[in-house]
């Protein structure tokens, strides 16, 4: 199975499967998890298969996730084998603005929650959860370093922030002598394409390996929708939380339906499901290191653990690519070939062959 290959994440040492397991699913408080049984016979079901790499996060479930994840790493005395992925940011306590955002305060008291949920004294990957727009850059990289030196963290990582503060975080990490960011955590699927402009250039030029999330568009292309046979509603995620803030969750548009629809297409050509296609897309879209495959039914996890069993036909991967590849805007109009020539003459401008710089 394609989930015992194991792969460096960016420019770190870290080896980790190609699909990681999210366990924001683990537990009920949302109205759409796993109870701890289902949760416990996902998470042995992914280790069984093969795979390393399980995130999680402080907020995800009010904490039932960490300890449901910790509780089964133990189980089965994995601690060593397991990467373990998790997240600090949202508010602990809204009445304490201190316990929450990015600021150093925040962090320090974060991580020791989690790690006490865990059941552990390190975290191999620990991320930033979201930009909060007013802590420096300068004081999260710092403080990110503090932790990989004490030992409590392994590596770093960024997920939900603006490129150019990731690009400007790495930088700072690379002049400072600061452990660099091995990771970026973003939304990533067939229908939330938005990072292919600024995100997947900065992961592969600074080292950045990306890790997707909501690959499934948060299970509007798992399968639950089929335009083909007038499918448009399903028990889920989606429409549990539809009415809500969350932009994660406001999936239903016309131009996303005309994604389903060739995603249905394309799978039943090709003979997999369309979770299976979906993911296999996004694994092997450039910069992309690992994908976050997450579930309330062990089906539906097993048949996400297939994702990278086959090879996607280049002609039917160009029809999914087609069908939601996001419109041109300023200023990457600028940077197209037809606009490059008014730079470079008529002249195309050769692409370096492999190899053409050291390995790093």
């Amino acid at each position: 199975m394609s989930l015992a290959a194991y792969y460096t994440l960016g420019r770190s040492g870290l080896r980790v499967s190609r699909l990681s397991l999210g366990t924001m699913t683990f537990g009920t408080e949302s109205g759409w998890g796993a109870d701890e049984e289902t949760a416990r016979q996902l998470f042995n079901t992914y280790v069984d298969a093969g795979g390393n790499f399980v995130d999680t996060a402080d907020l995800y479930t009010n904490g039932t996730s960490e300890i449901w994840t910790g509780k089964f790493i133990a189980e089965r005395n994995l601690r060593d084998r397991i990467v373990l992925a998790t997240k600090f940011t949202y508010n602990a306590d809204p009445c304490n603005p201190n316990t929450g955002g990015n600021g150093r305060k925040n962090i320090l008291r974060a991580v020791e929650g989690s790690l006490k949920r865990l059941g552990t004294d390190y975290i191999d990957l620990y991320f930033l959860h979201t930009w909060d727009r007013i802590t420096p850059a300068e004081e999260v990289m710092r403080t990110l370093d503090d932790l990989v030196r004490s030992g409590k963290v392994r590596h770093i990582g960024l997920s939900d922030t603006p490129a150019w503060y990731a690009a400007r975080a790495q930088t700072l990490a690379e002049w400072r002598g600061y452990e660099p960011i091995s990771a970026l955590q973003l939304e990533y699927s067939l229908v939330e394409r938005n990072i292919e402009r600024e995100f997947v250039p900065v992961g592969l030029e600074l080292g950045m390996g990306i890790m997707v999330w909501s690959p499934l568009a948060s299970g509007l292309l798992s399968g639950k929708y089929r335009p083909s046979e007038g499918v448009l509603s399903a028990e889920g995620r989606l429409d549990v939380m539809k009415d809500t803030q969350n932009p994660a969750f406001q999936k239903f548009s016309d131009r996303n339906w005309k994604i389903v629809a060739e995603l249905e297409a394309v799978a039943k050509e090709l003979g997999h499901s369309m979770a299976q296609v979906a993911v296999n897309w996004i694994a092997n879209q450039p910069g992309v290191g690992s994908v976050i495959v997450g579930a309330t039914k062990l089906s539906q996890l097993e048949d996400n653990l297939k994702a990278l069993d086959f090879e996607l036909p280049k002609e039917l991967s160009d029809r999914l690519d087609a069908i939601g590849r996001p419109e041109s805007q300023f200023p990457y109009t600028f940077f197209t070939p037809g606009h490059q020539a008014m730079i470079h003459g008529n002249k195309p401008v050769g692409i370096k062959p492999a190899g053409y710089y050291p390995s790093v």
